[in-house]
């Protein structure tokens, strides 16, 4: 296992500077030396009129931003998902919420709420809204009978999901134009290039809070994963746990597929491949988590804007590319080594 001070470390300065490529390249490139002098100058309240600026500070900065937080959420939620159902291979799209939020989007797509916007608030706002309510239907099925089971909850959210995602592909069926198909189809795919300032407040404020509330119980994660009765005898209320757990885990994936659209992998990927290099202490693997699924996604959403010089990838286009051999690699490599 790798030490996780230095390993911290590394990955936030390769975080700042992917941050500030990010910002640095694109159809207008800008030196990175100019890019923190816009960002200093707009600190400071001394802005310039110049294009330089205005690329700086109103277009890349917040996208570089939002992303760094979607893939620190989504590295957060993939790790509190697969201590909530004790599966190292689990995700957040195994409770349904992201088909929820992602048939939320795409009603107010098909129907003209933000038609053809995949940034407009009307959009996120119904992401986020198709999130809580498929959020509140898992939890009733997987409740009844009391208690909240593991495998009640994956049964219960793999069912739902399926059942969400039939009713998306309809409504894409239905949708009235080419055009509004492309935004469909592109929005469920992954998406940052609405970013703006107003759209980071949501995820801004759920990400942070997220991550000091798992930290803080990184512990008790640590004992749900031995089994409710050795949780019990370390004085962890499991199912408790669990519901609490399940709850932060849904409002934080509805942000984040809100603002961002379903982006594939990241949260499967990133939590299993950092407790391969830090172990599967809770207290050591969060913080990880989350600065490597930052810097991934940095790194994917700057591949997605330049890599074609007419039009940007989708973001799970990139995410799967990258992610369906590396998981096979580290599964293969897990298996060799016996663990």
């Amino acid at each position: 296992m790798l030490p996780v001070g230095p390993l911290a470390a590394v990955l936030a300065l390769a975080l700042l500077a992917a941050l500030t490529a990010a910002v640095a390249r694109g159809s207008t490139s800008v030196p990175p030396a100019e890019v923190w002098g816009a960002v200093w100058r707009r600190l400071s309240a001394r802005p310039q009129a110049g294009t330089d600026d205005l690329v700086v500070w109103q277009l890349r900065v917040p996208r570089a931003l939002l992303a760094a937080l979607v893939g620190a959420g989504l590295g957060l939620a993939g790790t509190a998902v697969q201590a909530l159902v004790r599966n190292p291979l689990a995700d957040p799209h195994l409770l349904g919420v992201s088909s929820g939020a992602s048939l939320g989007a795409v009603a107010a797509l098909v129907l003209g709420a933000g038609a053809g916007d995949a940034s407009g608030v009307g959009l996120s706002g119904a992401a986020f809204a198709g999130a809580l309510a498929t959020f509140a239907l898992v939890w009733a099925v997987a409740v009844r009978g009391g208690g909240l089971a593991p495998l009640r909850l994956v049964l219960a959210g793999v069912a739902i999901g399926q059942f969400l995602a039939g009713l998306t592909s309809y409504l894409v069926l239905q949708a009235g134009d080419e055009q509004r198909t492309q935004s469909v189809l592109f929005w469920l795919l992954g998406s940052l290039g609405g970013a703006n300032w107003q759209q980071l407040t949501l995820p801004a404020l759920a990400v942070p809070a997220a991550g000091l509330w798992l930290q803080a119980r990184a512990r008790a994660l640590n004992a749900l994963l031995m089994g409710d009765e050795t949780a019990a005898g370390l004085g962890v209320d499991a199912t408790r746990l669990r519901r609490e757990l399940f709850t932060v885990t849904s409002v934080l994936t509805g942000v984040l597929v809100a603002v961002s659209g379903a982006v594939a992998f990241v949260a499967l990927m990133v939590p299993h491949a950092c407790r391969l290099a830090v172990g599967g202490d809770h207290r050591r693997l969060l913080p990880v988590a989350a600065l490597s699924g930052a810097l991934l996604l940095v790194v994917v959403d700057l591949v997605c804007r330049t890599a074609m010089d007419t039009r940007e990838l989708p973001l799970g286009v990139v995410t799967s590319l990258l992610g369906a051999p590396t998981l096979l690699w580290l599964l293969d490599r897990r298996t060799g080594s016996g663990s």
